[in-house]
């Protein structure tokens, strides 16, 4: 329903939680979602996560309400342990639709949360490619106030 991937699209986030592309920083996970830090860092902030369901959904019309269930409960997980672990004044989370609601190239459902700081001024502030070694330390600071690991 309402799907614009191309015609032989490789779904990279599938790639991902298969365990196929090896430099992600996964910092949670529960029976159908998965958190990883994402490779984009705003230049005003310390990184941000990304939250997605282990299946493939295209977006949130192709969701199903036990994925969506799991999703949401990660998301609120995630959002808790940047408060924790990284004192910010507060959270956002983003999640796009169509090209017409900003869902470009990756065609896999995706919840973005992000750690906010008084006038961080996070979306006009651009952004940059993580490093893998910037995206373990993310990580490793949100597991040690989630106990995960």
């Amino acid at each position: 329903m309402y799907n614009h991937a191309p015609p032989g699209y490789e779904c990279a986030v599938c790639k991902v939680v298969a365990g196929e592309i090896g430099d992600n920083a996964v910092v949670a996970e529960n029976e159908h979602a998965l958190a990883i830090v994402s490779r984009r860092v705003w230049a005003t902030g310390p990184g941000h996560l990304l939250v997605v369901p282990k299946s493939h959904f295209e977006n949130l019309y192709d969701l199903d309400d036990t994925a969506g269930l799991d999703i949401h409960r990660l998301t609120r997980r995630i959002a808790i342990a940047f408060k924790e672990a990284l004192h910010c004044h507060g959270t956002s989370t983003r999640q796009h639709n169509e090209p017409a609601g900003n869902q470009h190239a990756m065609w896999h459902l995706h919840v973005h949360v992000f750690p906010r700081y008084e006038g961080d001024n996070l979306y006009g502030s651009g952004y940059r490619e993580s490093t893998f070694d910037e995206r373990r330390e993310l990580a490793t600071r949100l597991q040690a106030v989630l106990h995960i690991y």
